[in-house]
């Protein structure tokens, strides 16, 4: 029989696109501090080039930025950054259109799930109108995606940022779980 526990922490991520980075980097990392915590892992800019889905809005060209914290947290806290995530991307509107979309996301051994207000037949609504996509899966030691999964989270670029946000992640657990037993 299972009993209720207690989920292990995660390791919460952030993936900007914008097309305009110098109207807001990097002093936007003092107001992700504020709810994120400290940003531990920064990647350069990758080219986003996929899709044209925010052409209109953010401009081109699209350069994403994946981040992720030195703070760990319990996964329920997934819908307050995406609910702050949103009021910041409020905050930012230029002729109301976003300067930057931003994604937040929990990264945990087994999984990458990132939030969103829209809903589809594979998530999961949690609470507030925010969703919970399971983006990719962490399987024989390599990130596998599923038939949603979003085509530049399936690419070998953003797999690569993953797995060394990942390690980071497991290196900060087994310090954590090493200093609760000593």
């Amino acid at each position: 029989m299972s009993h209720p526990k207690k989920p292990k922490l995660v390791q919460p991520i952030l993936s900007i696109l914008s097309s305009r980075w110098n109207e807001f980097w990097p002093s936007i990392l003092e107001e992700l501090k504020t709810v994120f915590g400290e940003a531990e892992f920064i990647s350069e800019e990758i080219e986003f080039k996929e899709t044209h889905y925010y052409d209109e809005e953010l401009g081109t060209p699209i350069k994403r930025r994946i981040l992720s914290f030195s703070k760990l947290i319990s996964p329920e806290e997934l819908v307050e950054l995406k609910l702050f995530t949103y009021q910041l991307e409020q905050k930012y509107l230029r002729d109301n259109k976003r300067l930057f979309n931003l994604d937040p996301g929990i990264l945990s051994y087994e999984r990458l799930v990132l939030a969103t207000f829209k809903e589809f037949t594979h998530r999961i609504y949690l609470r507030d109108g925010v969703w919970a996509d399971l983006t990719l899966i962490f399987k024989n030691k390599k990130w596998v995606s599923l038939p949603w999964t979003y085509p530049d989270y399936k690419g070998e670029t953003i797999q690569k940022i993953l797995y060394e946000i990942r390690k980071r992640y497991k290196k900060k657990m087994a310090d954590k779980y090493e200093l609760v037993q000593g």
